[in-house]
């Protein structure tokens, strides 16, 4: 397992740290794009996948995927969807304002399994927040990785994400990029159709490793392709973030059987959770 930064390695996992909001963009209608700095002048330290907890006082904090690289140093992005209290609060603030943050928490990807092999990250919907971090380190480190597959899907043209990164991919010739949405407009010239028409498009084979995050009914269609290339399932790896709350293993939320999604994961090898229902 490779080494994961903790709060365990910290005085108080509970003690948020102020954060300063260096740029602030409109991503989608419902979805905010930050960029933030912390205040005090010390970085956070995460590998991609980690989370943290994203906190406004007087309204609540929130778990949030971290959207950038650690390559990418003195800055980190996250993305925030405006679904409720805090979530709402959060996103009708802008450049030079403060929140708070408490991480990074749980278990990113796992670095040593995805080292010196082919890569695919399938990711769908805001599921390329917390993927994005894993993408901008393999291209920040592209020798240490071999073939680099991209797929992206989302509902329609208009709620794409990281609409500059997009362009650069389309075009780049260190990640083999593939796009599609649910539903086109007018001046959508790409693929329409569910995630897995991508994989038709391209040759795979059983040694690749796969990341998957997505919305829930996503990884049971998306398993099942890799099944069909011959994948193994403890070479697949998804991401649940979206069922934690606390972050540390205390509110009980992310429970699945015996596993906290906050401490044991987000990110887990599919072999380990495909068991467990409530997990998709």
């Amino acid at each position: 397992m490779n080494h994961q930064c903790h709060w365990t390695d910290v005085e108080n996992i509970f003690l948020p740290r102020e954060a300063t909001i260096v740029c602030s963009e409109q991503a989608t209608p419902s979805e905010t794009h930050f960029t933030l700095k912390m205040a005090d002048g010390q970085p956070i330290e995460y590998e991609p996948g980690q989370i943290v907890e994203l906190s406004l006082f007087g309204y609540g904090e929130i778990p949030i995927g971290i959207a950038s690289s650690p390559t990418r140093k003195n800055t980190f992005d996250l993305v925030v969807r405006s679904v409720g209290r805090v979530s709402g609060a959060v996103t009708k603030l802008g450049k030079g304002e403060s929140v708070y943050v408490r991480g990074p928490l749980g278990h990113g990807f796992d670095l040593t399994k995805l080292r010196g092999h082919d890569v695919l990250i399938v990711a769908g919907g805001i599921g390329l927040c917390p993927t994005r971090s894993l993408i901008q380190y393999i291209l920040d480190r592209r020798d240490e990785f071999d073939r680099f597959v991209l797929f992206y899907g989302a509902r329609e043209p208009s709620l794409q994400l990281f609409t500059d990164d997009l362009a650069r991919w389309r075009t780049a010739n260190d990640v083999e990029y593939y796009e599609t949405v649910d539903r086109g407009d007018p001046s959508w010239t790409g693929n329409v159709g569910v995630i897995t028409t991508l994989f038709p498009q391209v040759e795979l084979g059983p040694e690749t490793r796969a990341v998957i995050c997505g919305p829930p009914i996503f990884y049971r269609f998306v398993v099942r392709e890799l099944d069909m290339i011959g994948i193994p399932r403890e070479n697949v790896f998804v991401d649940l973030e979206r069922r934690m709350k606390c972050g540390v293993g205390k509110c009980g939320h992310c429970q699945i059987n015996d596993k906290y999604v906050c401490v044991d994961g987000p990110v887990f090898p599919f072999a380990d959770v495909q068991g467990l229902e409530e997990a998709f």
